[in-house]
């Protein structure tokens, strides 16, 4: 070895170490050589490949899909690498949830070859498409581009080969505060072959205080019934719910934050009421229909008797997030991403159960992950 390649390698020897005390705590989440522990969400399975040590998008399919880490995180700091050849367009997913629409329950980090002059919601770097970087660092003939998620909630922060493209305050962006603040991190694809590599997560401390209602047959004891004879199926991670009548929890609740995830049968009917001691209450409570007739006075989402949602983008028998903000006398309701409906003249503060509801045997409604949180 000559004294010129010594003094080299002696000069990368600190760099080297310093690099990997930076990254220690990491976990690697791509082994270079197959798809373990990544699951291909809304597409066909050959969505994704491997080829040459990086994830691949297979652009022979023509449609969207995403590929799903096979956990959900709060907090984390994400690393890795992206390949852009030419015109392609992609995203990364933070906060996707199990169901529904990743982009919209969850958020977006667009991932786009144009260098724009001024930087927009659509650029590359954008929280795609509300939040426009503060400035633009990507690669696009045939390079390797380095990037870094940290999230810290409310602080999201995201970094391009080495350069703050995005420091935002999540909370202080209306589109954006009520979010979901724990999910899968993914990749979207729009069949162009962007590629990814050396991906590794770090896991920082969670805030969100979320309280268990169902997520399994042993939550079940948190419930009873209330009024009516429903028809109740606890089935695993399920709660399948029938005939007509209505379900509670046995703890009250004034101000709070419900989540959870639904599904139903065509045209079913039925609701989530809250603010009303029980059935044989003098004051009348709160519902939130559960009704997906478009043309319904008041459709899903609605705070019945009271104002009209704009009716969301929801399917029969498909799962959909349902989120319920209720605070004094403000509520706001998220159907799959969307906010459909928002009002702020409840006259009735009760601390009382949540009930759900059904109006209609055999139109059934099932619940999964129901979750809840005092504000």
């Amino acid at each position: 070895m000559n004294r010129r390649s010594f003094l080299a390698g002696a000069i990368a020897v600190p760099t080297l170490l310093h690099a990997e005390s930076a990254e220690s705590g990491f976990t690697s989440l791509f082994d270079g050589a197959s798809l373990n522990g990544w699951t291909v969400q809304d597409g066909p399975s050959a969505a994704f490949y491997v080829k040459d040590g990086a994830i691949v998008v297979q652009e022979a399919f023509g449609f969207p899909a995403w590929l799903r880490s096979a956990r959900q995180y709060e907090n984390f700091d994400f690393r890795g690498e992206f390949y852009l050849k030419g015109w392609m367009d992609s995203g990364i997913y933070l906060h996707a949830p199990e169901y529904g629409r990743p982009m919209w329950n969850g958020m977006q980090i667009h991932l786009f070859h144009q260098n724009d002059e001024a930087p927009m919601p659509q650029s590359m770097g954008a929280v795609f498409p509300i939040v426009a970087p503060k400035k633009i660092n990507v690669r696009n003939q045939g390079e390797w581009n380095s990037f870094r998620i940290l999230m810290d909630w409310p602080s999201l922060q995201v970094w391009t080969n080495d350069e703050l493209i995005q420091d935002v305050n999540v909370e202080s962006v209306p589109e954006l505060s009520h979010r979901f603040r724990k999910g899968y991190l993914g990749f979207e694809s729009l069949s162009y072959p962007i590629r990814f590599r050396n991906l590794r997560v770090k896991e920082l401390p969670g805030k969100e205080n979320l309280q268990i209602l169902y997520s399994g047959p042993a939550d079940y004891e948190k419930w009873y019934i209330s009024e009516g004879k429903p028809v109740i199926t606890v089935a695993g991670d399920v709660l399948h719910t029938d005939g007509s009548g209505q379900l509670a929890t046995k703890e009250k609740f004034k101000n709070f934050e419900l989540q959870m995830f639904v599904r139903h049968a065509k045209h079913h009917n039925g609701g989530v009421l809250f603010r009303a001691s029980d059935a044989a209450a003098k004051v009348r409570p709160y519902e939130i229909q559960l009704h997906d007739v478009e043309g319904a006075h008041f459709p899903t989402g609605s705070l019945y008797f009271h104002k009209r949602a704009a009716y969301p983008k929801i399917e029969a028998e498909v799962w959909f997030p349902f989120l319920l903000i209720v605070k004094d006398r403000s509520c706001l309701v998220r159907i799959n991403g969307d906010t459909v409906l928002e009002y702020d003249q409840l006259d009735n503060l009760n601390e009382a159960p949540i009930q759900l509801q059904q109006h209609a045997p055999g139109k059934w409604t099932e619940y999964k992950q129901i979750l809840v949180k005092r504000i």
